[in-house]
């Protein structure tokens, strides 16, 4: 897999959301699809992961209006209506983290998961810790922020001092970054903009994997959240509307 396929900067022509009115793409083709949203943090892993393994061509993207979604969606693709869901070899595949596993181990590209048993342990003992720190991040926003949510992203910024031959979780980019950063992507957004609160303060490990991830184009073409319609979206779930 040559480079030109990984780093390319052009960006891709990205497809329509399908709302309620869209008719069901035809179901078991043969073609691999990737039915996803644009701004679901889980569909995002999996985007990543498609992109850095430079499988543009191979998986399409079909995306979906979260807010008005097709009924055909849960009638007939997915059962639980969430994203992400990968088409392939006949069945659906759900379920974010499964999803960025599969990808890695089924399609050709870089692995994204060392040989090193090590760094493969830490692997699995941090993808596991993915629904606690979400979790803990989300439930801060109803009370004081800073302090609830402090303890988890020290726990993130402890680990990234773990391997020193790189500033990702694992040394090299893996699976872990892509698990973590859709999440910590909106969550710095929230925790500034509402609670005057940076994460990166006092975290250097922890700002310094922020700005090395945004230098990677897979990541970087899938960063497609408004700042503040994602604030007023957060804002809105706290209240319950």
């Amino acid at each position: 897999m040559g480079a030109t396929t990984l780093d390319k900067s052009v960006p891709e022509d990205l497809p329509p959301p399908l709302d309620a009115t869209a008719e069901q793409p035809p179901l078991f083709d043969g073609t691999l699809k990737l039915y996803t949203s644009y701004t679901c943090p889980f569909a995002q892993r999996v985007w990543i992961t498609r992109n850095f393994k430079g499988l543009q061509d191979k998986i399409k993207l079909v995306p979906l209006n979260l807010q008005n979604r097709p009924a055909w969606y849960g009638e007939k693709v997915y059962p639980t209506n969430k994203v992400p869901a990968l088409e392939h070899d006949g069945k659906i595949i759900g379920e974010s983290l499964d999803l960025i596993k599969y990808l890695d181990s089924n399609f050709e590209g870089p692995s994204l998961l060392p040989d090193d048993p090590a760094k493969k342990q830490f692997a699995d003992e941090l993808l596991s810790y993915t629904d606690t720190f979400n979790g803990t991040v989300f439930k801060s926003f109803k009370g004081d922020a800073p302090k609830e949510a402090g303890p988890v992203f020290d726990h993130l910024e402890n680990a990234l001092h773990k391997f020193d031959d790189g500033p990702f979780f694992l040394g090299q980019f893996s699976l872990v970054d892509i698990a973590y950063i859709p999440f910590i992507e909106r969550f710095q957004i929230y925790l500034s903009e509402v609670f005057n609160y940076d994460i990166t303060a006092g975290r250097p490990k922890l700002a310094n994997w922020i700005e090395e991830l945004n230098k990677i184009e897979a990541y970087k073409q899938t960063k497609k959240v408004d700042p503040k319609q994602m604030v007023e979206y957060f804002k809105k779930r706290l209240s319950g509307q």
